[in-house]
């Protein structure tokens, strides 16, 4: 009879031998029938996330005949009191095939293994970044346009075309503007899950420079903690002194 650990290693197989499900079917031990009901679940689940792909590819691939560059651009950090707002411009192979999303949908774990695997297959990768000072002067909409289309500008391979997620990019490029685009574009997806990295590896080190503000664990948003000490510590050099709490402590402290 077939050990468990055959089973196993037979399971592994690309594509599976239909003799190999038949025998593993007719098989009378338990640990035989967990493997078959993993299996199909693995597989149930690989179509779903082909299925979703699929679906989550479709302005591209209407768009990839007479656009083959796409460049999907997304940003991070609109919202914070502290810290940059970045944005990513991604141009994604046509074979693109990993499971990517909108970024918040997405564990920090399952951002970290896919961020490499974006960067080394995609065509070309580039990044804006608007520091505080910069919103402050341009405010954080128009800043953040600014580097949207610093960020398409700075790709190494030029695109034909922009996906970008509900913003217009100013330089007269032909775009597309998508409502919840990173939930709809694998292009917008990629350039959200990279921007959200960068960004959060930025306030990681920015929480070891500011320590007090929990900025590791708040990315910068004006949660209790990070007001309470906005109050006691003061505000940094990172702090966007438009915003109104900021602006706040700003009056308090007179440092206008």
């Amino acid at each position: 009879m077939t050990t468990l650990k055959a089973y196993k290693d037979l399971l592994a197989a690309t594509p599976v031998d239909d003799a190999v499900l038949a025998a593993l079917a007719a098989d009378p031990r338990a640990g035989a029938q967990q493997l078959l009901v993993q299996y199909h679940r693995r597989q149930a689940k690989a179509q779903e996330q082909a299925q979703a792909l699929h679906n989550r590819s479709r302005f591209e691939r209407e768009l990839w005949p007479r656009y083959p560059h796409i460049a999907g651009i997304d940003e991070v950090g609109r919202g914070p009191l502290a810290g940059p707002v970045v944005t990513a411009a991604v141009i994604l192979p046509h074979d693109f095939a990993l499971p990517v999303n909108d970024s918040k949908q997405l564990t920090a774990h399952e951002r970290a293994v896919l961020f490499p695997q974006i960067v080394s297959q995609a065509v070309a990768v580039s990044l804006g970044v608007a520091d505080a000072p910069r919103i402050d002067r341009e405010n954080i909409y128009h800043a953040t346009e600014l580097i949207m289309g610093e960020a398409a500008a700075s790709l190494r391979v030029r695109p034909d075309y922009l996906l970008v997620d509900a913003m217009t990019v100013p330089g007269g490029w032909r775009q597309r503007k998508l409502i919840k685009g990173d939930a709809n574009s694998i292009s917008i997806a990629a350039a959200s899950i990279v921007a959200k990295v960068v960004r959060d590896r930025l306030m990681h080190m920015y929480d070891a420079i500011y320590p007090g503000y929990d900025l590791i664990h708040n990315d910068g948003y004006g949660t209790a903690k990070h007001l309470a000490a906005l109050a006691t510590l003061g505000v940094t050099p990172i702090h966007r002194r438009s915003f109104a709490p900021v602006r706040d402590q700003v009056k308090r402290l007179g440092l206008l």
